[in-house]
C-alpha cells in the first residue's frame, strides 16, 4: 500500500473543561469513555483501508490521559504500524511523566503538541489550567530524554489580563525550552466556549472583563512573529510556526488538500474528492456504534479551486492559481491586490503581513466568488 495519506484520531475526553475551548470535548463519564475506546478502535478495524498512512495525529481533549495500553491498542488497529514519518500525541502539561513518555515512543508517537496556551502563572490560572512554566520546561526535557524531540509549544494571544510585557515572558519561555514549533492561536470568541458566552454578554467571569483588545491581540500576534523570527522559528502557515524542516507534516496535508482520514467523534475526513465528518458527541458517537451505523453522518463533494483559495492561502508559501483560477477570482484577487492584502509574484499568490491578520475576510471573498 502506498504512503501518502494522514490519520485524526478524536479522543475528545479531558479532566477538566478550560474555559476557552471551544472544541466538542469536556469532562465526560468514565463508562462512556471506555464505551468510546472501543468504538473507536472498531470504527479503525473496520475501515476498508487501501493505503498505509504516512502520518498519524491524536488531537482531543487530552489523549495524554490515555492509558498507554489503550494508546497502544488504538495505533494497533493502522495498518503497517510504526514508524510513521510523523505521529503526533496532543498532550496537557501537567500530565507527560517519564514512564508514559517511553509507552508513547515504543508504540510509534514521536511528536508531541503540548496545549500550554501561557507561561504566567495568572493566565494559566484562569483558562483553568493547572501547570506552571517550569512543568512545562521539565516535561519537554523528559520527552526529549526518551526519544521526542519533536514538540510542539501551543500558545494563545488575547487570554485574561494578557499584556505586552506578560506575552514576551511566554515567548522568552519558549526560547529557554528550544521548541522547534511554536503554534500562536488568536482567542477566538464564539458561544462555544464558556469565556466566550461570557464576553459577549458582558460578564466577568473568567476574566471575560479583563480580554485585551482585539487590536492589543494583533500586535502580540505580530511580536510573535517577529521574536519567533529571531529564535530561527518561521511562520509558515498564520498560526504556525517552525525551524526549517520541523513543520508539521500531518497539518500540511489539510492545507495542501492532501488526502487524510478521521477516525471518533467529529473527526473529519478528504479522499481528494469527498469530505465527510462523524457523529459531533461522544454520546452519538457511541450510540451509532451500539445500533450498528456508520459514523460518518454528513458528506460532500469539495470543490477544488475553492478550497486552494481558502486552505493555500493560509501557508507563507501561498499557491500557483492555474489560468482558470485567476479568470474566476479575477475580480477578487485584483481588490485584495489593490488593499495590500494580496501580493502576487512569479505567477503565485499569497497574503501580505497586513492580509493574514485580515484572513477570514480574504478567504470569505473567495467561498463566494
Amino acid at each position: 500500500m502506498e504512503r501518502v495519506a494522514g490519520v485524526y484520531l478524536s479522543y475528545p475526553f479531558c479532566a477538566q473543561k478550560c474555559t476557552y475551548c471551544n472544541f466538542a470535548s469536556g469532562v465526560f463519564p468514565r463508562e462512556l469513555e471506555r464505551e468510546y475506546l472501543g468504538a473507536l478502535q472498531a470504527e479503525c478495524e473496520r475501515y476498508a483501508w487501501e493505503w498505509r498512512p504516512e502520518t498519524v495525529y491524536l488531537g482531543g481533549g487530552t489523549p495524554s490521559a490515555l492509558d498507554p495500553e489503550d494508546l497502544a491498542g488504538l495505533l494497533g488497529a493502522i495498518p503497517g504500524g510504526a514508524p510513521w514519518r510523523e505521529a503526533t500525541l496532543e498532550a496537557a502539561p501537567g500530565t507527560v511523566t517519564r514512564q508514559k513518555a517511553r509507552a508513547w515512543r515504543q508504540c510509534g508517537i514521536n511528536r508531541v503538541s503540548l496545549g500550554v496556551q501561557s507561561f504566567v502563572a495568572t493566565e494559566i490560572g484562569r483558562t483553568g489550567r493547572k501547570h506552571t512554566a517550569e512543568i512545562v520546561r521539565s516535561e519537554v526535557e523528559v520527552l526529549g530524554e526518551e526519544g521526542i524531540a519533536n514538540c510542539n509549544i501551543d500558545l494563545i494571544a488575547g487570554l485574561a489580563g494578557q499584556t505586552l510585557e506578560s506575552w514576551l515572558k511566554s515567548l522568552e519561555w519558549v526560547e529557554r525550552i528550544g521548541s522547534a514549533h511554536v503554534s500562536v492561536y488568536m482567542l477566538e470568541v464564539d458561544e462555544d466556549s464558556r469565556l466566550g458566552r461570557e464576553i459577549l454578554k458582558g460578564g466577568a467571569r473568567y476574566g471575560a472583563d479583563d480580554i485585551p483588545s482585539e487590536e492589543l491581540t494583533a500586535d502580540l500576534y505580530e511580536v510573535a512573529v517577529e521574536r519567533l523570527a529571531e529564535m530561527g522559528i518561521r511562520r509558515y502557515e498564520i498560526s504556525n510556526f517552525a525551524r526549517p524542516g520541523w513543520e508539521s507534516r500531518h497539518n500540511l496535508k489539510y492545507w495542501r488538500r492532501e488526502p487524510y482520514t478521521g477516525f471518533g467523534a467529529d473527526a473529519h475526513s478528504f479522499d481528494g474528492r469527498l469530505r465527510w465528518e462523524n457523529a459531533e458527541s461522544p454520546a452519538e458517537y457511541v450510540e451509532r456504534f451500539r445500533r450498528g451505523d456508520p459514523a460518518r453522518v454528513a458528506s460532500r463533494e469539495a470543490d477544488p479551486a475553492e478550497e486552494r483559495f481558502f486552505l493555500g492561502l493560509r501557508l507563507t508559501e501561498g499557491l500557483r492559481p492555474d489560468p482558470e483560477e485567476w479568470r474566476r477570482f479575477e475580480a477578487p484577487i485584483a481588490r485584495f491586490i489593490e488593499q495590500g492584502l494580496l501580493r502576487a509574484e512569479s505567477g503565485g499568490l499569497r497574503l501580505t503581513d497586513r492580509g493574514v491578520l485580515l484572513s477570514n475576510e480574504v478567504f470569505q471573498e473567495f467561498i463566494q466568488a
